[in-house]
């Protein structure tokens, strides 16, 4: 049923001609403030975190450096290596990733599917990700993302990515 309805049922088709078109060549370039929660199994708030982004473009490469602050106290660094093919396919690379991440923008929407492993410390799980990301009229984009083991929610994620003024 999952398939048909919810989260999952979801394709980057359904957002064809959606306006504002999300070009992550230039919402994801430059310093971005990206605030967000991710929710446990149960439903509740597990963690809260901030994170500082920095995207930069060349053509159609791209880095996004991102510096995460948990609320518990926590830092983590991350880099995403980003390819734009013309037709609005993605392909993303990350040293935490097993494999390769794909993805494809469409309209106001960008989906990524990929898969990622846990630092030992949060138990070094695999866990199969996919993010959705929303361009609203001002520019702000609204990501959410499930987390998945052997196809059972584990984790989601809710966040708002805003460029800021250099």
């Amino acid at each position: 049923m999952q398939r048909f309805v919810g989260f999952s049922a979801q394709t980057p088709a359904d957002y064809a001609g959606s306006a504002p078109a999300l070009d992550i060549r230039r919402h994801l370039n430059g310093p971005i403030l990206c605030e967000g929660v991710i929710y446990g199994p149960t439903g509740r708030v597990t963690s809260r975190f901030v994170a500082d982004m920095h995207g930069h473009w060349q053509g159609n490469r791209g880095t996004l450096d991102e510096a995460f602050r948990y609320a518990g106290g926590n830092t983590q660094d991350r880099q995403w290596r980003l390819v734009l093919g013309n037709d609005g396919r993605i392909i993303a690379e990350a040293d935490d990733l097993v494999g390769t991440g794909t993805g494809q923008q469409e309209g106001a929407a960008l989906r990524l599917r990929y898969t990622i492993r846990l630092p030992e410390h949060a138990g070094g799980w695999s866990l199969n990700v996919t993010d959705w990301m929303y361009l609203t009229e001002n520019g702000t984009i609204i990501n959410r993302s499930q987390f998945r083991k052997f196809g059972i929610k584990v984790a989601e994620l809710v966040a708002t990515m805003r460029r800021v003024e250099a």
